[in-house]
């Protein structure tokens, strides 16, 4: 099993990058401006403020922010490489897909 700082790491520059995997957009979040999904992106990606609250296992998969007065959740998820499963691997590309979902926290 990969230890949370690793784990955490690899969440860190998938966020920064989603490239490197895929990123979700809810429906709520898709109505938004083109710019104001920037914004919310760009929130994502900065996202620094992790506690034991947010973040109980520190692996930095899940946080939340207000936007324009409503409060957006974003998660990483890590599936096995069909997509099918939630991977029993957290750690390497090659055996896993990671995937960002940015939602109102209604959405959820």
């Amino acid at each position: 099993m990969t230890d949370a700082a690793t784990i955490a790491a690899e969440n860190d520059d998938f966020r920064q990058h989603p490239s490197k995997g895929v990123l979700i957009l809810t429906d709520g979040i898709r109505c938004n401006s083109a710019k104001d999904i920037a914004k919310i992106i760009t929130k994502v990606r900065n996202f620094k403020r992790f506690t034991k609250g947010n973040d109980p296992y520190g692996e930095h998969d899940f946080g939340s922010f207000i936007f324009k007065g409503h409060k957006i959740f974003w998660k990483i998820d890590t599936y096995d490489t069909r997509f099918l499963y939630i991977s029993p691997y957290i750690s390497g590309v090659r055996l896993a897909h990671k995937v960002l979902t940015i939602m109102y926290a209604e959405e959820y």
